[in-house]
């Protein structure tokens, strides 16, 4: 049998989403946020053998040189999974997080409404953030996938490497380009991509000032950007964006963020009562008073515009946790250990 299948098999039947390998050592999977060792060691033959299998000859030898590799692959009958190869303590290691054979429907994640009901805007920055393992890709794709069922859009998509694959549908269609493979990088992809007819364009990460600014660009000109950013609070994802670039262009940048920003959602996922994981988000919704505050550098007071904005489907981080742990989802303890200020959460009780 394919060393690669056993593995990711027995991680599947394990209710696992990240699978640790490194030659001689014991396999480790995360269940549920946590990490469990397993008995089996992986030896460097079986290293040897699973490389072959998911990776290929040409991006081995790449991975030798460089000592790092990201990329995807689908296993027949089991699921995609995202590959992450690199060298630690002068061992090969690799990550493989596994990627839902269906594509995700935002009903079962739990997403907002209001937030869902940006898939039918035609031009603005949409953008997901939290950090590494809190579902972002999960939750884009399911965004992407609500557009392709309800809207007549073309759909382009920029990522490194791809993680959900999916098809035209009876109303859209959608082209995905792989960074290394398909395009040089996101930022000449992007370029590009102005020139492909897009309605909507997906970015996989928003890593420096260029993809930043042509991100903005592209939704100004009337498309609907999709994007993650690793920051934990729509205010601190407003800060991130706008100190990038250099000090004399910060100005026009509050400027453009101000009116192509559509909102954003910051999210977590928290283990829950009953072993499994619950989505704690924060979602801001950018209304004039929002802008307003963009505008005027006065972003610390963005907090206070979601405690108040439960009428365009606003919240807070804190909000939403209470509301967790008094539906009995999570405890108090986990909802604590992922609010950005713990008080709230103590103070929700008295």
């Amino acid at each position: 049998m394919s060393i690669a299948k056993e593995i990711v098999g027995f991680a599947i039947k394990a209710g696992s989403s990240d699978i640790h390998l490194e030659e001689g050592s014991p396999i480790a999977i995360r269940v549920n946020s946590d990490i469990t060792i397993l008995d089996q060691i992986l030896r460097p033959s079986d290293m040897d053998r699973l490389l072959h299998e998911i990776v290929g000859e040409e991006k081995i030898a790449a991975f030798k040189q460089t000592h790092d590799l990201d990329t995807s692959i689908g296993l027949e009958g089991l699921s995609r999974i995202r590959i992450n190869a690199y060298v630690a303590n002068e061992k090969r290691c690799l990550t493989l997080r596994i990627l839902p054979d269906n594509l995700p429907k935002w009903e079962t994640l739990g997403l907002p409404q209001p937030f869902i009901d940006l898939t039918a805007k035609h031009r603005g920055l949409v953008l997901c953030t939290g950090p590494t393992g809190s579902g972002k890709s999960t939750t884009l794709a399911a965004f992407i996938n609500c557009i392709l069922e309800t809207q007549k859009r073309h759909i382009l998509t920029i990522e490194d490497p791809i993680e959900f694959r999916f098809h035209h549908s009876k109303t859209s269609i959608i082209h995905q380009r792989e960074v290394k493979r398909d395009t040089q990088s996101f930022a000449s992809a992007l370029k590009a991509a102005l020139r492909e007819d897009p309605d909507v364009i997906y970015i996989g990460e928003m890593r420096d000032l260029e993809t930043i600014q042509l991100a903005i660009t592209a939704a100004e000109t009337g498309h609907l950007v999709l994007g993650t950013l690793h920051t934990s609070s729509a205010a601190k994802t407003v800060e991130r964006i706008v100190d990038v670039f250099p000090a004399e262009q910060q100005e026009q940048a509050r400027l453009q963020v101000s009116t192509s920003l559509l909102g954003i959602l910051s999210q977590t996922l928290c283990k829950n009562t009953a072993g499994k994981r619950s989505l704690a988000y924060e979602l801001l919704i950018n209304t004039p008073a929002i802008g307003n505050l963009i505008r005027e550098r006065k972003i610390s007071q963005i907090y206070s515009q979601l405690q108040t904005g439960s009428k365009e489907g606003m919240n807070t981080l804190e909000q939403c946790l209470i509301d967790l742990v008094k539906n009995g989802k999570i405890s108090q303890q986990e909802a604590i250990s992922k609010a950005s200020n713990p008080k709230m959460i103590l103070n929700a009780d008295s």
